[in-house]
């Protein structure tokens, strides 16, 4: 898998760009439901990915977590953990368990059942992300699979699907980025709307 094809120009990349965007819309309308969904029911949204994907769920996570407030003073609030972002626990746990158990253990230890997973993997074959999904899974979690190029493994088993069918993983990545920022500003507006209702 090469992943990073090359393009005639910069035209042809974003016409190729824009023709993904326009099939996205119902995986977009998927993954704003199953977060407004989770924070209805006042749980706990854990993000998780690697590289790439790992950046993208940590600024995903805090645009959840306060790209979705409209006041500072907002007492309903999502509430968001990026499985990313702690350096010091993800490194104990790699050094000491395998790399394949730094997202799994950490749900072990936070989620519970009706909690929700964004997991994200280009691919969609990243072991400690199949690990965390299939754990989440077992304690009644909710999951869902951020992908792109044939959706691996996570397509099939992830309860909702996020899929960006193209074998380039700088676009696949910047497409999420782009699905990432319309679930904020969606989630942003569905709970203004309930601040004021």
């Amino acid at each position: 898998m090469n992943g990073y094809p090359e393009y005639a120009s910069a035209t042809a990349y974003l016409k190729r760009a824009g023709e993904l965007m326009h099939s996205l819309a119902p995986a977009c309308e998927r993954l704003v439901d199953a977060l407004y969904d989770a924070f209805e029911a006042g749980q706990t949204i854990f993000l998780a990915g690697n590289g790439g994907s790992a950046a993208a769920a940590s600024h995903f996570g805090q645009d959840l977590a306060k790209g979705t407030l409209t006041s500072r003073h907002a007492e309903r609030r999502m509430r968001v953990i990026p499985l990313t972002d702690n350096l010091g626990y993800i490194t104990a746990l790699a050094n000491d368990e395998g790399y394949e158990s730094v997202f799994e253990q950490q749900l072990r230890g936070l989620a519970s059942s009706g909690d929700l997973l964004v997991a994200i993997s280009g691919s969609g074959n990243s072991p400690n992300i199949l690990l965390a999904v299939d754990y989440a899974a077992s304690i009644g979690m909710g999951t869902v699979g951020v992908t792109g190029f044939d959706g691996g493994r996570l397509r099939q088993v992830a309860d909702v699907d996020v899929h960006v069918p193209v074998d380039d993983m700088g676009m696949c990545e910047a497409l999420h980025g782009v699905v990432f920022h319309y679930a904020m500003s969606e989630l942003r507006s569905r709970l203004s709307r309930l601040e004021n209702a």
